[in-house]
Parts: structure tokens; sequence; C-alpha cells
């Protein structure tokens, strides 16, 4: 992978904003960050980010900041450099309409756009139980290409607190994001 990466971090409104503000920190924390983190919140993950964290959103570091509804900027183009996109939390709602191809809004298209040109588009549902539909429109998109990575917490190096499970789940995000890190690793780590 080139080395002055442009990802996308979208954020929707499924309930599990600490899993996108933990990743936001960790990604600007890595020795080799991306040069640019694009964010886009879906219309109700800002207010779902406050209530869950107590905190208003604040673009730091690398990270750009833009609206949902502007298809004027570069991603929502094959033409750019963007060469990732995470969705997480990921609500059912935009699985579906991404399994669909319904790009009525940014964040749809750019995973759009990320799936044609053959790029990396992670998906982190945080929804439980599945249904049906859930489980198809998961299918369609793995068949796409996609990765669907849930935010299902693993236990085996013994975290101590919510944050330890918290970062199980974005530390591997993180790996299949193509970036080093140093994440617990089964039966690996001494």
């Amino acid at each position: 992978m080139k080395n002055n990466r442009k990802i996308i971090l979208a954020i929707t409104g499924a309930s599990g904003a600490i899993y996108a503000q933990r990743l936001l920190d960790k990604l600007l924390s890595l020795e080799k960050q991306p040069e640019e983190i694009a964010v886009v919140f879906s219309d109700n993950a800002k207010a779902i980010w406050e209530f869950e964290t107590g905190n208003e959103f604040v673009a730091k570091g690398t990270t750009k900041e833009y609206n949902n509804k502007d298809f004027f900027v570069p991603f929502a183009s094959g033409s750019s450099d963007y060469d990732t996109m995470i969705i997480c939390p990921a609500s059912m709602g935009i699985l579906g309409r991404i399994a669909n191809g319904t790009s009525d809004d940014l964040i749809a298209r750019a995973a759009d756009v990320i799936l044609k040109e053959r790029r990396k588009l992670i998906l982190v549902p945080r929804e439980t139980p599945y249904n049906l539909i859930h489980i198809r429109n998961m299918e369609t998109l793995t068949l796409a290409g996609a990765i669907i990575c849930p935010a299902s917490p693993s236990f085996y190096s013994k975290p101590q607190n919510i944050d330890d499970l918290v970062m199980t789940v974005v530390e591997r995000v993180i790996s299949l994001a193509g970036f080093d890190t140093d994440r617990f690793r089964w039966m690996e780590n001494d």
C-alpha cells in the first residue's frame, strides 16, 4: 500500500460511537498516519456521538469533516485517490442502501465508488440480532468485495475494562485497513 494514504471514515446513527471515536484516536496516533481522514456523519450520527461520548466531534490532526449531503467532494468520484473506506458504526439502513446501490447520500455514494473501483470497504455493524434481510445485505456486500467486521469484541487478550474491549474491535479494523499496529494476536504475544 502507498504511504500517503487517504481514507474515509463514515459514522452512521447506529449505537457504538465509541468505536468511531477510538478508531479516529488510533489512526491519528499511528507512526504512519493517513495523509487525510475524511469524516462523514449520517444525519443523526452526530447527535448519537454526543449522547454516547458526552463530547462534540472536533476535527483534529489530519481529519477533515464533510457534509453527508455534499456530492461535490473528491471521494464522490472514482478519480479520487482515497483507497479505503470504513463505516463505523454501520447501521443496517446504510448496509441495505449500499447493498442495493441506492446512493442517496455521500456515505452511500462513496461506498459505491470504493466498491466499483475495487478498493477496500470495511463495514462495522453494531446491530444485534440480525434478521434475514441484514444477513442477505451483508452477503451481497461481501460478494461485492466489502469486508464485514461486526463490532464483536474478543476476550483472549484479557481486557480489563470497556475501553480494552472496544479496542479489540478497533485494532482489528485498523489491521484490516492495512495499517501496522501492535494489536494482540492469538498465541503470538508473549
